[in-house]
């Protein structure tokens, strides 16, 4: 099991996300962005903690063009976290850890 962040692409993300055994958290950045670079931290801290939970990809949205318009991203940083065809949270700008925890927790807490 992979407790990193998976870099994926269009083609991949069939495979990757949408038949994924755990929820996906999809996170959208570009290479220009700013704020992405402020997020990416974050983005791996949730990879490492939820790591027996959840799975998270990364996806650059300039050469992703038919993902980007699936999930409706129209700002970066952008996340989606996802469970088979069903988008369970959908956020765009910049979060810290405290509210990215938020986000995640209530999809995630396995009792």
């Amino acid at each position: 099991m992979s407790k990193g962040v998976i870099t994926i692409t269009d083609a991949e993300f069939e495979t990757e996300v949408l038949t994924a055994d755990l929820p996906v958290l999809v996170y959208f950045w570009a290479s220009w962005c700013g704020p992405c670079q402020l997020m990416s931290p974050l983005i791996n801290l949730a990879a490492t903690k939820y790591s027996d939970r959840l799975k998270v990809v990364k996806m650059e949205i300039d050469p992703n063009p038919l993902t980007v318009k699936q999930y409706q991203v129209e700002g970066v940083p952008a996340l989606r976290l996802i469970k088979g065809e069903e988008i369970l949270v959908s956020f765009e700008g910049v979060i810290g850890k405290d509210k990215l925890l938020s986000l995640l927790d209530p999809h995630l807490n396995s009792n």
